[in-house]
């Protein structure tokens, strides 16, 4: 049984699909302090949130048993997300959850903003009629620039264009072709300062979007240009806006976001050109629904069947997908943990080549059970599928992904460089029918290998006797040969041995086959 806490207010049809999971048992425990948390984590398989708990590394280092973290909408700074990954947890969110919700607000805001609708609304709660005080702007043949052409962004740029305005967008992960089909102007950032009336922000905080609209931009905006951010608080640095609005330069902001929430930027927050809401972007009924559903859908169907989605550490991966590479999954682990356990050397470098029909289908999945192959040897159970990446990157190793059309022998095949500060060696691997891996290269040598229990890899000359002498080293000692592969390098004079052995070989027969006659080099593999 698996065991669910949702520590953040979910909508009750988010908790029923949890709680109706055969599977899956479900406690509700809101407003946990960050110590309450930690003392029950290490209970729970999985863990849903909105933007209230907090999952610090602290709280994760005391979670023994979690797998997955759910957050119920799109942000997860309240996520450690790296560390998640470190202990090999999966941090999933709903990306389209609250999509429409959130570009309908920042449009909202935007024409709060030229109509200066809250400041009239106050006004007149204030039992004031004062007309020619709120004149407003029209956005009709105005230019909105988009930062961000993602989902949301996406959405806002489709209804501006509704409400007759020109968009013009900078986002430097989009094509020109991609943004011509939503019917929008692709320009640089400074371009779009320089060109926008109107200028709405819809980027991920990352540190190269942190603080991008600072005093420099605002230097090369249009005196009168109105801000809007409904993204992240930070993007637009509020000391500068605030310098900017009281100069003149910006006739207005609207703001659903901030760098500290609660905010307590008492003098951004009293200027009358600035309207706000508390963070609101994504607060509707429907939103609230959809995402509570998505998310429980998400975290029952992964800790149930294994199926990934959204995740921000992980590729995606179906279930119907899953069934479908899970074979070249267990080849890709295979080869990698095979090929490692032969290398002499720290790992600088892996180069991973798919070809063949493989490309169909997204290969992320597969890089990544190579890496935790290669890995496992080395760091044994501290690697997994979600941290293996990471660890990579940690221990500096560069990889490398590369795809190709040559489908040479094989329907599918993928091939693996290793280099390290000693050596640089190559293997490759394919499927026999539809589910058995086997090694097929191991640097000149072509071969058949079925990679699995104990195995020994001879390197040695090609002479008579060295195989009978192998076979009886090992009789002499009740090791049994189960298998064994052999290929020749005639231009060389010199063969590959590889032989699987029903136990484990010690080291000191490991030695006697050393000493054979014509035996170049002999290592074990355990697979």
């Amino acid at each position: 049984m698996k065991k669910v806490l949702i520590s953040d207010t979910l909508s009750k049809e988010g908790i029923e699909i949890l709680k109706n999971t055969p599977g899956i048992e479900v406690d509700v425990m809101t407003n946990l302090t960050p110590d309450e948390l930690k003392g029950v984590i290490k209970d729970y398989d999985g863990l849903v949130i909105r933007s209230a708990t907090k999952v610090t590394k602290e709280i994760i280092a005391a979670a023994d048993n979690l797998k997955v973290v759910g957050r119920a909408g799109i942000g997860l700074d309240n996520v450690d997300a790296a560390a998640a990954s470190k202990r090999g947890i999966v941090v999933m969110n709903t990306p389209g959850g609250n999509t429409i919700t959130t570009g309908e607000h920042a449009i909202a805001m935007m024409l709060s903003l030229a109509r200066k609708i809250p400041q009239a609304t106050a006004s007149m709660k204030g039992g004031k009629w004062e007309k020619n005080k709120f004149m407003g702007t029209e956005v009709f043949n105005k230019t909105l620039g988009v930062v961000g052409i993602g989902r949301v962004g996406a959405i806002v740029a489709g209804r501006a264009q509704g409400l007759k305005m020109r968009v013009v967008a900078y986002d430097p992960f989009i094509s020109s072709e991609a943004a011509a089909n939503l019917g929008i102007t692709l320009v640089s950032l400074d371009e779009l300062l320089k060109e926008s009336d109107f200028i709405t922000v819809h980027t991920p905080m990352t540190k190269e979007t942190r603080g991008m609209i600072n005093a420099a931009a605002f230097a090369k905006m249009k005196k009168g240009v109105f801000i809007i951010n409904c993204a992240r608080g930070g993007i637009v640095s509020e000391k500068d806006l605030y310098d900017a609005l009281v100069s003149g330069k910006v006739a207005g902001a609207a703001l659903d976001v901030f760098e500290e929430e609660p905010t307590k930027n008492a003098d951004l927050l009293a200027l009358d050109k600035v309207i706000c809401t508390p963070h609101l972007g994504a607060s509707t009924d429907e939103a609230q629904v959809n995402v509570a559903i998505a998310i429980a859908e998400q975290v029952a169907d992964y800790l149930i069947k294994g199926e990934i989605r959204n995740a921000v550490n992980f590729p995606s991966v179906s279930a119907e997908l899953l069934t479908v590479i899970q074979p070249y999954l267990v080849l890709a682990e295979k080869l990698g943990r095979f090929h490692v356990q032969l290398v002499q050397g720290g790992l600088e470098e892996v180069i991973i080549e798919y070809s063949g029909k493989i490309l169909n289908y997204n290969v992320a999945p597969l890089t990544i059970a190579l890496l935790k192959g290669l890995l496992t040897p080395i760091l044994k159970e501290n690697v997994n599928f979600i941290n293996a990446p990471v660890v990579a990157r940690e221990r500096g190793i560069r990889v490398i992904e590369a795809k190709s059309s040559d489908v040479k022998d094989y329907t599918s095949l993928i091939s693996l460089t290793i280099k390290t500060s000693q050596e640089t060696s190559c293997t490759a691997g394919a499927l026999f029918g539809l589910q058995d891996p086997r090694i097929v290269q191991l640097n000149k040598f072509t071969m058949d290998v079925v990679p699995l229990g104990h195995m020994l890899v001879i390197y040695n000359y090609d002479r008579p006797g060295v195989i009978g002498n192998i076979g009886s080293t090992l009789g002499a000692n009740q090791i049994n040969i189960a298998r064994l592969h052999l290929s020749r390098e005639e231009a060389d004079q010199e063969a590959l041995v590889i032989l699987s052995t029903d136990s484990s070989v010690p080291g000191e027969v490991m030695d006697k086959l050393l000493k054979l006659p014509h035996v170049i080099s002999v290592k074990d593999v355990e697979m």
